[in-house]
């Protein structure tokens, strides 16, 4: 073959491979452009006055909640409320060296103090105390403004908790089923039977791949499974979110399936503008795919029935004082909360899940004792490991036992 007709395939063959390229890159722009605008960004900086130091600034504390709005669901899941409310509240940690992560869920029945907030009508709050999912109905009212009722949820927990909250994303339960259907549906284990007539979850004891209504169903039942506690629905929804990450794993090399799963969350959050939308959700993900699963652990912020202070107040919780300000703390100084991660030996002095040792003793009061500016609860060798640069494994605030994502869904 003459150098001159190689000459000419080869150039043939590096334009094609230029056009293919660029045409990847129009087209990659393109998504992402489209991911973009169907994200709902606000800023609310302004709302919320003096917030925490973060001392930590390449950590991040991102608060998630799911919108309690019933709009657009049907009779099943109940009647189209005047006001959201948070019906799902966790805060994620994710260290400076994502190395691992916490996923910390905060019951919805929390009695709190919740500051003074805008609200729909330009009028600010009064002052309360109240269970923690009133803050973003306090933030709604008037106006059903979802910036308006984060601003509120996160002024209540940075004052309750002293944890700096970098960012926030709001989850509609209009697309949820959307995103179950875009990945086909969402492996569950559920020990014994479920009959819930009030989202018409019917399951035998056992394995199941949920559709999209039954999942939305799994997350969102309450009074007719277990013992009818938001404690237990918590439990559940964790358990869920654990299958539902590694089930989106399984489907990364699927690109129809990861695009209308894209297409449908994108739709159905609101994210604040700080986060740089869809590249800034990108970079979070990618951040949470590098960390392996058995170092993700998911837990229930210990508290226990407020009737146990106030009698008459059996649907309420209060948070368990000292070792809840040491999670906060520990969150602060971005260390784990949790024994489980990096096989640390819990201890038999404070347990998960809500209930307290006989032996702890407890506020006698009706409301939290958290401090705005928690104590460290963690020595400071730990907080000074806790960079870029660590080699070993950091200890833990205190002995939660956490599920973490790579846990079977049946065991414990």
């Amino acid at each position: 073959m003459g150098r001159r007709r190689k000459r000419i395939i080869f150039l043939s063959i590096s334009g094609g491979m230029a056009v293919l390229l660029a045409g990847v890159a129009v087209a990659g722009y393109v998504l992402m452009s489209h991911f973009n605008a169907n994200i709902q960004q606000d800023n609310i900086t302004s709302l919320l006055g003096d917030q925490p130091v973060d001392t930590h600034p390449q950590a991040e504390n991102i608060l998630v909640m799911g919108s309690d709005s019933r709009q657009g669901l049907g009779a099943a899941y109940g009647t189209d409320l005047t006001t959201d409310q948070s019906d799902t509240m966790m805060i994620v940690h994710i260290p400076a060296d994502r190395k691992w992560a916490e996923v910390m869920s905060i019951p919805r029945d929390s009695w709190v103090s919740i500051p003074a907030c805008e609200m729909g009508n330009g009028q600010m709050s009064s002052p309360t105390q109240y269970k923690i999912n009133e803050a973003f109905a306090i933030g709604n009212l008037d106006g059903n403004k979802t910036k308006l009722g984060v601003a509120c949820t996160v002024k209540t927990l940075e004052q309750d908790t002293g944890i700096d909250i970098n960012h926030f994303i709001v989850v509609d339960f209009t697309g949820f089923e959307n995103m179950v259907s875009a990945i086909g549906g969402v492996p569950e284990c559920n020990p014994t039977p479920i009959d819930d007539p009030l989202s018409g979850l019917v399951l035998s004891a056992g394995h199941h791949v949920l559709t999209p209504a039954q999942a939305l169903g799994y997350v969102r039942a309450r009074y007719t499974l277990g013992n009818g506690s938001d404690l237990e629905r918590i439990g559940r929804q964790q358990a869920f979110m654990s299958s539902l990450v590694n089930r989106v794993e399984s489907k990364y090399y699927n690109p129809l399936a990861i695009y209308r799963f894209l297409d449908a969350a994108t739709r159905s959050l609101t994210v604040d503008s700080q986060l740089g939308g869809i590249t800034g959700l990108y970079n979070l993900w990618q951040s949470l795919r590098g960390i392996p699963t058995r170092n993700i652990a998911f837990f229930t912020l210990p508290n226990y029935p407020r009737s146990e202070v106030v009698p008459s107040d059996v649907a309420n919780v209060v948070w368990t004082q000292p070792e809840d300000d040491e999670i906060f703390a520990s969150f602060t100084n971005d260390v784990p909360a949790s024994s489980t991660l990096f096989g640390a030996t819990p201890q038999p002095s404070v347990q998960i899940a809500g209930s307290v040792p006989a032996s702890a003793t407890r506020t006698a009061s009706a409301t939290p004792t958290a401090s705005a500016t928690p104590a460290p609860a963690v020595s400071p060798t730990a907080t000074a490991s806790a960079g870029a640069g660590r080699t070993t494994a950091p200890s833990p605030a205190v002995s939660i036992q956490a599920r973490t994502a790579n846990q079977n869904i049946c065991a414990g």
